[in-house]
């Protein structure tokens, strides 16, 4: 075996994972049926990776007006809590430990999923980008500009959320405020363009992510939440950088100190960012000095890179996504240094067991 430094335990909020190895949230479809509830496919395959020191699920809706994809589990209804103890008991009683991510997609959802009526943002601007709707991917709509009601209600929804997520038997949960979904709709001076407290200056660009974790005291110890955030996001999601998108993010980060949160969840740049004079090439290593709690990275890991990171202090935990797709037992895999198995992309958001819970474990030969 080797004795890398992935493969140790680690102190999370006084929670002992096994090793230094998350599964990041990747959203997969499989709840296929009227109410998104969670199903024991979903049960099946959580549990298959429960070896992971930490598993974050896919994004859930923390209401129906958060839905921008067909078939995505929410966490808004009795069912959907009902459903994810399925999943949540399957994981534990394999030892494992799981967080559920708390998702509002915001403009980059279709009035398909909302009865023709608008999807909500922080401003009225279409991000000319793609929604999976029930008739494939759908050209994005004009949304409709959230009025302060309708903030102070996603606000309830997330508190909301993460108290269905306890009685679901959750860990954690993780708050999406990343890949260009709601909140970093907010943070982004290109895509909120309000005058009221909700918008103009970083402080109120970064007002409703505050409210929510303030809210959230009252259902939910900070020592059970994490946040994901991609500070250097450019060109995906219809978000584009400006010169106050890293000094945004930089305040929310020095902020977060004063919560004792879980963890921070970092993406270094999906698409290049060299061109951009203010972006941020290197997450981990600008946000390392500044947050002083768990730092989680993701940015496309192989075993190799991510033991370097760690032991460069970098982060403390790594997250990986695609290998766990294809690798349940990927722990066990990248300690024998065994093959991986080839993922098939084709499978990534279509129903049923092909591409999700069939792909095959590495058997140790003596």
């Amino acid at each position: 075996m080797n004795s890398s430094v992935l493969f140790t335990p680690y102190q999370l909020a006084g929670m002992e994972l096994s090793n230094k190895m998350v599964m990041a949230p990747m959203t997969r479809s499989r709840a296929d049926n009227a109410g998104a509830v969670p199903n024991q496919l979903m049960a099946t395959y959580y549990a298959q990776r429960a070896s992971a020191g930490l598993i974050v699920t896919e994004g859930a809706p923390v209401s129906t007006s958060g839905v921008g994809y067909i078939n995505v589990p929410g966490i808004y209804s009795e069912a959907q809590v009902a459903g994810w103890k399925l999943v949540t008991n399957a994981v534990h009683e394999k030892g494992g430990k799981i967080f559920i991510q708390l998702w509002h997609v915001g403009r980059m959802s279709h009035p398909d999923f909302h009865n023709g009526a608008l999807p909500l943002a922080p401003s009225a601007i279409n991000p000319n980008e793609k929604s999976y709707t029930k008739n494939g991917f759908t050209d994005t709509v004009t949304p409709k500009e959230m009025t302060i009601a309708e903030i102070k209600q996603t606000v309830q929804d997330f508190k909301n959320a993460a108290a269905n997520a306890i009685k679901a038997g959750f860990d954690g949960v993780e708050i999406h405020g990343a890949n260009g979904y709601l909140l970093q709709q907010f943070f982004n001076a290109t895509s909120n363009q309000r005058t009221d407290e909700y918008g103009g200056t970083i402080e109120n660009r970064a007002r409703i992510l505050f409210e929510i974790l303030d809210a959230f005291k009252e259902v939910i110890d900070y020592s059970k939440v994490g946040l994901r955030l991609s500070p250097s996001l450019n060109g995906l999601f219809g978000i584009t950088m400006d010169e106050t998108t890293i000094p945004t993010h930089d305040y929310i980060v020095n902020k977060l100190n004063e919560y004792g949160l879980a963890y921070l969840h970092l993406t270094e740049p999906f698409i290049p960012v060299d061109h951009l004079p203010f972006a941020v090439k290197e997450i981990a290593k600008h946000y390392r000095p500044i947050y002083k709690g768990t730092l989680i990275i993701n940015r496309g890991f192989n075993k190799e890179t991510a033991t370097k990171v760690l032991e460069a202090g970098e982060a403390d935990l790594i997250a990986f996504g695609v290998p766990f797709i294809a690798n349940p037992d990927l722990v066990n895999r990248y300690q024998l240094d065994a093959p991986l198995n080839e993922v098939d992309k084709q499978t990534f958001y279509t129903p049923g067991e092909k591409g999700y819970t069939d792909y095959p474990f590495f058997q140790q030969k003596n």
